[in-house]
């Protein structure tokens, strides 16, 4: 699912003709000069190559200035046209070489550098595509068109703080120029810079309020800033623009599941699997609210129709393996763990899930192995190594045990918990000066934990050692 629509583009498309006319207006024309009158024709080969222009008849054109050019190899004209013929066509190269040749006889013409620099762009030649456009900056310094044509290239070359000069100095040019302002927004968004980026969007939608792209974009940077309810309401507008638009609906559901409105987000779901059926993303995303809606086996199905349409979907093996392990199938979960790890073996969630479920099922040592091989990829986080050390301590592996505590109480100094268990372990140990350290530290973070240490520890109470340790408790 497509998270962010980073060029404008219009939705409607303008027809200049009927198509009927124009066929037979190119095969008149073709036939006069197949029947040798090209040179009667010239005004009406002209007229023809205009209307190839007009309406992206882009084959049929280049065979028109082709015709021209044999008659007229010197004409700057015929060569630019020949190359904006050869850039619809995607032939980028040819249309370089037409266009050099167009500048050989017309040179500094801005059109022609323009015209040659998106061809250039098309072919990654960016460097190149820059030269061109400050070539045609040198003739006319005050064209908008170029300032802009340049930010793009820019932007096509993640050069995206020389873009924003280049639109910036666009919109100075033309205050106006919606599509500046648009592109200001996507390029202020991969800067990191979302109140410009947000600022840009809204200055764009001043002059176009019917941009299903505009609303969306702006509910992504408002989605960043976490400001959800106003992204909710751009994503609305989006959808009110253009009610099929899957990933307006898909990140509406995903700000208000944020927001704990489960219902509500199933509904923008839904509304996306609807648009595309065939998007996993949707799917997964359907799986993950009937899951926090408790509704089990519909997540299951969900999970299961991303795996169809995606087999290798490492998060949904593991978030349905959650799920039959919840409903108790413990082999279908221990099957989808697997196949998690297979398909990504350096997967921190996938071995933790699977020493969980092994812990689960008795398994201890192999949960000892899975937790430990879950901290080569995520050797920071303190779940795991909670969870592999109370593993540990059931084992009877103390020495083992208390490692896993310590890293527990680097990680985490704020946890009482792992403080009281390092200091039980630390009693078996008979290390009762740590032991009373790691007390005194515990009861300090969370004072309740006292009263569980005379529970467990009823004889503490009466030794005068402790006592004096510790101090009364």
């Amino acid at each position: 699912m497509s998270l962010y629509d980073s060029e404008f583009s219009f939705d409607d498309q303008q027809f200049l003709g009927d198509e009927k006319e124009i066929d037979a207006e190119i095969e008149r024309c073709r036939q006069a000069i197949e029947d040798g009158n090209i040179y009667t024709s010239l005004e009406t080969v002209e007229e023809t190559l205009q209307l190839c222009v007009d309406n992206d008849r882009n084959e049929e054109g280049l065979y028109f200035v082709e015709k021209l050019i044999e008659v007229a190899p010197y004409n700057s004209e015929h060569w630019f046209r020949k190359g904006v013929f050869l850039n619809g066509l995607f032939s980028f190269e040819e249309a370089v070489k037409s266009f050099e040749k167009a500048l050989s006889l017309n040179p500094g013409d801005s059109e022609t550098l323009i015209d040659k620099a998106a061809a250039e762009e098309n072919l990654g030649r960016y460097t190149d595509a820059q030269e061109s456009l400050d070539a045609a900056l040198n003739s006319d310094p005050n064209d908008e068109e170029i300032w802009f044509n340049l930010g793009m290239v820019y932007q096509r070359a993640e050069n995206f703080t020389k873009a924003v000069d280049s639109f910036l100095k666009a919109v100075e040019l033309d205050e106006t120029f919606a599509e500046a302002y648009y592109e200001l927004g996507f390029c202020y968004e991969n800067l990191n810079e979302l109140n410009k980026s947000l600022a840009a969007y809204d200055k764009f939608l001043e002059s176009d309020p019917y941009s299903a792209n505009g609303w969306y974009n702006r509910g992504v940077v408002l989605g960043k800033l976490n400001n959800l309810e106003k992204a909710i309401n751009s994503y609305e507008l989006a959808v009110a623009v253009r009610e099929k638009f899957a990933s307006a609906w898909f990140n509406m559901g995903n700000a208000n599941a944020d927001l704990g409105r489960l219902k509500k987000s199933l509904e923008c779901f839904t509304k996306a699997k609807e648009i595309d059926p065939e998007d996993e993303a949707v799917l997964y995303n359907l799986g993950n609210i009937y899951e926090e809606l408790g509704e089990l086996n519909r997540a299951i199905q969900f999970y299961s129709m991303a795996i169809k349409i995606n087999d290798e979907y490492y998060e949904a093996y593991v978030a349905r393996g959650f799920c039959y392990e919840s409903l108790d199938k413990f082999q279908s979960a221990l099957k989808d763990f697997n196949k998690a790890i297979d398909l990504s073996f350096d997967s921190a969630d996938a071995w933790y899930a699977k020493a969980d479920l092994e812990y689960s099922l008795g398994k201890l040592n192999s949960a000892i192995h899975c937790y430990r091989t879950a901290l080569k990829y995520e050797p920071d986080n303190f779940e795991i190594w909670f969870n592999l050390a109370e593993t540990l301590f059931e084992m009877g592996s103390w020495v083992d045990a208390l490692d896993a505590f310590e890293n527990c109480n680097i990680l985490n100094p704020d946890d009482a918990t792992s403080f009281y268990a390092k200091a039980k372990v630390n009693l078996i140990l008979s290390r009762t000066k740590d032991a009373v350290d790691c007390l005194k530290v515990a009861f300090k973070l969370d004072p309740a934990i006292k009263g569980e240490f005379v529970k467990e520890y009823p004889d503490i109470k009466s030794s005068k050692l402790f006592k004096t340790l510790l101090g009364e408790f």
